[in-house]
């Protein structure tokens, strides 16, 4: 049954019976058999197909879902069996939110790679929410999220802090001042920010609150490494990641603006579904809890 959940799963996400076949190493005519198979199990047709394309009609789309949450089970199943047996080792799925995906993810996966050669991550990297729902249907093994973060069907684990800083370009005025900053002083600024709903931009307004101030000038991105660009190049200046800008202020690109009541400190959490975990899942949160090891990268 496994076999035909896989196969009716690459199908629904090819949109075409060739594509599945050749992602499968299957013929396509043993790939339509697998198929009819299921869809006589079940009892009622999953596909609808025309000479362009194959979607799902509504009961097929129960089963997709259904059928990813019980291969990424099965997968779990497998992985925890042979680590009884076996060295760490195995595929470990993680998903992480932007900032913590993009900047800090890969140095730790580097890491644990060079002293766990057969363990095999795969990542993905999404908002807050759509890494939960993941979990939560046993996608993904781990994910790191940003924020504060309560789901009653999910593990729930805060794992680290991140410094949110304002920074503008060596040459602004505002750092050649050279003194802690009065708060309006920035909200007569151009504010480079990321869109609504971001992680980040929800850190902006937080700050905005804190410092009682109403900005009107703002340019939008919809990631952060064209802000740091924007931000280097004078463009106005921006709330960002420590770990985000490490190498730009190591650099001298960009600099901090001291205001009081800052940095914002903002946590992440590591959040699961299942207290059985693999050894390569095991390895993994060992070395998301070292503190010394987010703040030396």
């Amino acid at each position: 049954m496994d076999q035909h959940l896989h196969v009716f799963v690459i199908v629904a996400d090819k949109q075409n019976f060739s594509r599945a076949a050749e992602e499968l190493h299957m013929t396509q005519p043993a790939v339509s058999q697998y198929i009819r198979a299921l869809e006589d199990r079940v009892g009622t047709r999953l596909l609808e197909r025309t000479n362009k394309y194959v979607r799902l009609n509504k009961a097929g789309e129960i089963v997709y879902h259904h059928a990813k949450e019980i291969l990424g089970l099965h997968t779990k199943m497998q992985n925890l069996v042979d680590d009884l047996v076996n060295k760490v080792s195995g595929p470990l799925s993680i998903g992480a939110s932007y900032t913590f995906g993009e900047y800090v993810l890969p140095h730790i996966i580097a890491n644990l790679k060079k002293d766990y050669p057969d363990i095999h991550p795969s990542v993905t990297i999404g908002n807050t929410a759509k890494i939960a729902d993941l979990v939560a249907s046993h996608q993904l093994d781990i994910g790191i999220v940003e924020g504060h973060f309560n789901d009653a069907q999910l593990i729930v684990e805060d794992i680290a802090e991140d410094s949110m800083v304002i920074v503008a370009s060596p040459q602004h005025e505002l750092v050649l001042k050279g003194v802690e900053i009065d708060r309006k002083e920035v909200e007569k600024e151009m504010w480079i920010v990321r869109e609504h709903g971001s992680g980040t931009r929800e850190a902006t307004e937080k700050v905005f609150q804190l410092l009682n101030v109403s900005p009107t000038q703002y340019m939008y991105f919809s990631s952060t490494q064209p802000i740091k660009e924007a931000v280097e190049a004078g463009l106005g200046i921006s709330l960002l990641s420590e770990w985000a800008i490490k190498k730009e202020l190591r650099n001298g690109d960009l600099k901090k603006i001291h205001i009081e009541g800052l940095p914002l400190m903002r946590k992440f959490s590591i959040v699961t579904k299942s207290p059985f975990q693999t050894k390569a899942l095991e390895v993994f949160i060992e070395r998301l809890r070292s503190n010394e090891m987010l703040t030396t990268l």
